[in-house]
């Protein structure tokens, strides 16, 4: 039974249910409930829209759409939570794309060699990233724009700007064989790394240790992590993953290209901070990026379902990345 009280004052039912609401709004700012609703509602927008969204076919080719920007999202995601930016990620898949048709074309490599060197590249990439960051002391987004200059540029000299056609088939079958009738290889691939990404970030102490890093660097260093170092395999990791992507792209296009992956760097960002991570550093997740990168790629099928120009379809996308920006403000300002 509720008794009266003096003006001012809250009742217990009142008081029980202000914090419920305060915990819902919170989950909904800062957790993955957010993104979960979103590509809901997203979801049954484009289902009344078209009967063609909700098939077999056309969710798996979205799933299939979208490996390559979920591979290079899954490094992003790490990227941003030290607190840091990878303006770089689409060259350096562009330059281990175009080094591993080179080695297997005119360097006559078999394809495992080619695959290793492609990955190589992309890892050194990132490590170069991460060591201009921590020992020459240059912003993040500077050290990783020259890199994007510089992976285009060396892309391009590779084969001075032509495209490598034909791999053998055992390679490009890869890509599109399925498992169980279902998912493809590469699908299979990136879940992999999903989980093992999970399992990193949740309970591992290195993994724990970035959180601590994108909070407050300096504070992380006076607690005794190895600071530059983290930043560096960090960044390393994230030119490996580039490089993953580059192997996969390959494989579903049968070439490889030096203009590959352009405009990539900004949906793979976009991916991340709808996910939910916090461009300030110490907030992300691997399951909100994958939501992200699920929003990403239903939004680009149902505008391509509606026949919306590839133009429009990169002006709503920015449109998107400026919400999800003022999301993540608003999410600070919450917290």
């Amino acid at each position: 039974m509720s008794t009266l009280h003096p003006a001012g004052t809250v009742t217990p039912a009142t008081a029980s249910a202000e914090p419920k609401k305060a915990r819902w709004e919170e989950q909904l700012l800062t957790g993955s409930r957010g993104p979960a609703l979103g590509l809901l509602v997203l979801a049954v927008a484009l289902t009344i829209y078209s009967p063609f969204f909700l098939t077999k076919d056309n969710l798996l080719n979205v799933i299939d759409q979208v490996t390559v920007l979920g591979v290079l999202a899954l490094g992003m995601t790490a990227v941003i939570v030290i607190g840091g930016i990878d303006l770089s990620v689409g060259a350096v898949l562009a330059l281990a794309m175009m080094v591993l048709g080179w080695l297997s074309h005119d360097g006559g490599l078999p394809m495992s060699l080619a695959i290793a060197g492609a990955l190589a590249t992309g890892a050194l990439a990132g490590w170069v990233n991460g060591a201009m960051t921590t020992y020459a002391k240059l912003p993040a987004f500077i050290a990783t724009l020259a890199m994007f200059s510089v992976a285009r540029g060396l892309a391009n000299v590779i084969t001075d700007g032509q495209q490598i056609v034909g791999f053998p088939a055992s390679f490009d079958n890869l890509a599109s064989s399925r498992l169980f009738g279902w998912i493809s290889a590469t699908v299979a691939l990136l879940i992999i790394l999903y989980l093992a990404g999970h399992a990193f970030l949740r309970y591992r102490a290195n993994g724990r240790a970035l959180y601590a890093l994108g909070g407050s660097p300096e504070v992380a260093r006076l607690a005794g992590l190895r600071t530059r170092k983290l930043t560096i395999a960090v960044y390393t990791a994230t030119g490996l993953l580039a490089g993953v992507a580059a192997v996969i792209l390959a494989m579903r296009l049968d070439s490889a290209q030096p203009s590959a992956a352009t405009g990539y760097e900004l949906d793979t960002i976009a991916a991340v901070v709808i996910g939910g991570a916090s461009l300030k550093g110490g907030v992300g997740s691997v399951g909100g990026t994958a939501l992200g990168v699920l929003i990403i790629g239903v939004l680009r099928n149902g505008l391509s379902l509606m026949s919306v120009s590839p133009f429009v379809q990169q002006v709503v996308i920015g449109v998107v990345i400026a919400l999800a920006v003022m999301l993540d403000v608003l999410r600070r300002k919450e917290a």
